[in-house]
C-alpha cells in the first residue's frame, strides 16, 4: 500500500531564505522516497545587516515577514502536514532576533527556531549523504553558507567529527573574517585529516551547486581542484556586472560565488583532496529527513 506525506522545511540563511516542500512516499517493503515537490528561494541578505550593524534592519524585517506569510500560504495550498523553520548564522547574531521570531509567529503563524552551528551540521548530515559514502573512503563534507561554514569528516561510512566556523560568503565580502579564523580552519582540517591517506570533498551550498551546473558535468562526476581553481581565476577576471550579464548569474549570487569558491579550494588544499563531489543536498533536505526520522 502506498502512502504519501507532505513535509516542508524553511531555511533562513544569511544570504537567502528557502522553502522546500517534499513528498515522502512510503511503500511496504521498499525504501522511503523523498521527492521534491516545490522549492522557493527568496534573496534576502540578512547577514549584511547582522554582521555589520548587529541587528536586522526594519526593511529586511518587513521583507522577511512578507516572505514568511507567502511561505505559510504555499504550505497551506500544498497541504503540508508538518514543517520546521530553522534560522542560522545571521539570526543567531542579530540583537533583535527574538523580536523578529515573535513578530513572524504573530503575523505569519510560523514558529522559527534559531540553531547553532553544531545542530546545523547534524541536520545536514541527516540528508542522503550516507547513501553517497563508500565505506572504504574518507570524505570531508563542506557546507558554505553566508555566515558560517560547516565541516563534517566521514570515514568508514560514519561521521567522525564536525565543526562550524564563522567564515561565510557574506562575512568575507564585508572583510569580517580575520586571518586567525582562516588559520583555525586550516589547523582543524589538517589535524583531522592527516591520518587518512586520501580524502575526497563533498560540497553543498548554492554556490558550489551553481559552479557544478556551469561545468556541465554529470551528477555523479566530481569537479577537480584544477578545474575549480581555473574557475576561481576566471570569475575573478570578470567584474560583478560581467558575471551577471555574461554568465547569467543572479545579482545575489554574482558576488558571493567568489569567496565561496575560495573556501572550497582552501578546504581541498588543506585536506589534500583532489576532487569534490556536489550532490543535490543541503540544510533544507536535512531538515525534512531529520523530521521524518525523529531526529529533531
Amino acid at each position: 500500500m502506498l502512502k504519501i506525506k507532505k513535509y516542508a522545511a524553511i531555511d533562513i540563511g544569511s544570504n537567502a531564505m528557502r522553502l522546500l516542500i517534499t513528498n515522502i512516499v512510503e511503500q511496504e517493503g521498499k525504501t522511503t522516497q523523498f521527492n521534491k515537490s516545490s522549492l522557493v528561494r527568496v534573496p534576502i541578505r540578512l547577514g549584511q545587516d547582522s554582521f555589520t550593524i548587529g541587528e536586522i534592519s526594519n526593511e529586511n524585517i518587513s521583507r522577511m515577514t512578507d516572505a514568511m506569510k507567502a511561505f505559510s500560504l504555499l504550505m497551506k495550498v500544498h497541504k503540508v502536514e508538518e514543517y520546521s523553520a530553522f534560522a542560522t548564522s545571521a539570526m543567531r547574531e542579530a540583537n533583535n532576533s527574538k523580536e523578529i521570531v515573535d513578530l513572524i509567529k504573530k503575523n505569519a503563524n510560523i514558529n522559527i527556531e534559531i540553531i547553532d552551528g553544531k545542530k546545523e551540521a547534524i541536520i545536514i548530515a541527516s540528508t542522503d549523504l550516507f547513501h553517497l559514502l563508500k565505506s572504504d573512503k574518507t570524505y570531508l563534507y563542506v557546507d558554505v553558507g553566508g555566515g558560517s561554514t560547516e565541516f563534517s569528516l566521514f570515514s568508514n561510512g560514519k561521521i567522525v567529527i564536525s565543526k562550524s566556523f564563522k567564515a561565510g560568503t557574506v562575512r568575507l565580502l564585508n572583510k569580517m573574517v580575520s586571518e586567525l579564523v582562516w588559520q583555525e580552519m586550516e589547523i582543524w582540517i589538517k589535524e583531522n585529516t592527516k591520518e587518512y591517506d586520501e580524502v575526497t570533498l563533498i560540497g553543498s551550498g548554492g554556490n558550489i551547486n551553481k559552479l557544478f551546473k556551469m561545468s556541465g558535468k554529470l551528477q555523479e562526476k566530481p569537479l577537480s581542484y584544477i578545474y575549480l581553481n581555473s574557475q576561481y581565476v576566471f570569475l575573478n577576471s570578470l567584474t560583478y556586472e560581467q558575471r551577471i550579464s555574461q554568465l547569467g548569474l543572479n545579482p545575489d549570487r554574482a558576488d558571493v560565488i567568489i569567496p565561496a569558491t575560495q573556501i572550497y579550494l582552501n578546504a581541498m588544499k588543506w585536506s589534500g583532496a583532489r576532487n569534490i563531489y556536489v550532490p543535490k543536498i543541503g540544510l533544507s533536505d536535512g531538515i525534512v529527513k531529520a523530521m521524518y526520522y525523529g531526529k529533531i
